[in-house]
């Protein structure tokens, strides 16, 4: 998988149809358990509320779940998944919790309220993409670390860490496409004394420029 598509953090919102009360709460999660783990938290926290619908999706669609929690089939459970799949993240779940006003919405009028604080949740959390790092380990001198601090200071280059011994030795992290490349001009720029090694891949997002 080149990227993952997901939520960027927790998002909360409300929206009121008819004197009912839509609470959404949308979160990125790893796994089917942590998913499971945020909808029994979001119903304790309202635990006097009628209805708990959720939605989760997982690994591009691996597993894919929803419950109307007793709203009438289909208004529901199925409106809260759309948003996730129409909005083309996954490893996420979204749970809305409702407050009863008095006043019946019928179908129609639950698919738009459900979909709305699912919406509005998702938009609180903002929709990140992670792509395929290639995490790699730079040694080098003293002297080489100081030519090489134009090509280290890229906007999508990471750093996870460095240590100054009898060398430089940094930690680094950069989308996979750009490895070669950046292999290429290490090796030009420091007449090839300086050594990289590749220790795996990691998702990461690119920093902004």
């Amino acid at each position: 998988m080149a990227e993952r598509i997901t939520l960027a953090k927790e998002g909360k919102a409300e929206y009121v149809e008819k004197k009912s009360v839509f609470i959404g709460y949308a979160a990125p999660v790893n796994d089917e358990n942590e998913a499971l783990a945020i909808i029994a938290d979001v119903k304790k926290k309202h635990a006097d509320a009628r209805h708990h619908v959720y939605a989760y999706h997982l690994g591009g669609g691996l597993a894919a779940r929803c419950s109307d929690d007793g709203e009438p089939q289909g208004t529901a459970g199925i409106p809260v998944l759309d948003i996730i799949r129409k909005g083309g993240f996954s490893d996420a779940v979204i749970v809305v919790t409702r407050y009863f006003g008095g006043i019946l919405l019928g179908a129609g009028g639950l698919v738009r309220a459900y979909s709305a604080a699912a919406r509005l949740a998702v938009e609180a959390a903002g929709i990140i993409t992670y792509d395929t790092f290639a995490e790699v380990t730079l040694r080098c001198s003293y002297q080489d670390h100081g030519k090489l601090t134009t090509l280290l200071s890229a906007p999508d280059l990471l750093c996870d860490g460095i240590e100054y011994t009898e060398a430089v030795t940094l930690s680094l992290a950069m989308p996979e496409e750009r490895l070669e490349a950046f292999r290429s001009r290490v090796t030009e720029l420091t007449a090839g004394r300086a050594s990289l090694t590749v220790k795996g891949t990691r998702f990461d997002c690119r920093k902004l420029s």
